[in-house]
């Protein structure tokens, strides 16, 4: 992996750990940390790479508090579109990622930081977590997809009192309303996220690829289409040997062997 400033990566037993790294800043979004965010996706989502990881911020305090403020105060509408345009691309390189991204939320998740959780496949969170997209309280609106993925993932309903308001959610009503899969103590956090990464690994990759690729796109159509995109990517995984292996190793009551082909 390359060395980055403002990002911690590890990978290990084809699992990857990405830590957002400027605590002092509560690991605010500029453009040096979007710009190291979308290099880092870009490798881990290589042929051959991690099979499932874990996004999560530095320290306990936070997992990202948000875009840079201070950051954002001098763009002119040129770069501040630039801006918008840079959060996109990492927001779909993680949600594009042939591998499974699992946001570990430390901490505050609020404006960019929400809407960059929202990328990931699913999100735990520590109890003492906060969800929000407040940035109508400085005059703007989200910029990263937080319109379009939080009203996916919550219903139009609730994303917009959250929008118009600007109001957080604790971790408890962030799980009612379907925001994150799981609430655990702090201490658990971690060790709960790679657990799960751990076990997605131990899949077919080129399955949970193809499945993750059918979920993304098919949230964008009708039900038909869907459910023909879902037909041909499995009907696609009989030329797979990890077919092969799955199936031969149920048979022979064994655990299977993946190998990404």
């Amino acid at each position: 992996m390359a060395d980055y400033t403002n990002l911690l990566v590890a990978e290990r037993d084809g699992i990857f750990e990405l830590v957002i790294n400027r605590p002092d800043k509560r690991n605010a979004l500029n453009r040096a940390v979007l710009t190291e965010l979308a290099q880092a996706v870009r490798e881990l989502s290589r042929p051959g790479g991690p099979r499932a990881g874990v996004l999560t911020g530095a320290g306990d305090v936070a997992f990202v508090a948000g875009a840079d403020i201070a950051e954002m105060a001098a763009m002119s509408v040129a770069e501040a579109k630039a801006f918008a345009d840079l959060g996109h691309l990492v927001c779909s390189l993680i949600e594009e990622a042939p591998c499974p991204f699992i946001a570990a939320v430390n901490g505050v998740a609020l404006g960019g930081g929400c809407e960059l959780a929202l990328a990931c496949d699913f999100i735990y969170a520590s109890e003492k977590a906060r969800f929000g997209q407040p940035e109508v309280s400085l005059g703007l609106m989200p910029g990263f997809g937080g319109t379009q993925r939080l009203a996916r993932r919550v219903g139009a309903g609730v994303a917009r009192e959250l929008i118009y308001t600007g109001e957080p959610l604790l971790a408890q009503d962030a799980l009612a309303k379907g925001l994150v899969n799981a609430v655990v103590p702090p201490a658990e956090l971690r060790d709960r996220a790679l657990a799960v990464a751990t076990k997605i690994a131990s899949k077919a990759p080129l399955a949970i690829a193809a499945s993750k690729r059918v979920l993304l796109r098919g949230t964008e159509t009708d039900l038909t289409t869907g459910n023909e995109l879902e037909a041909q990517a499995f009907a696609g995984l009989f030329g797979s040997d990890d077919r092969s292996e799955g199936i031969k190793a149920f048979l022979e009551k064994r655990a299977p062997t993946f190998h990404g082909r």
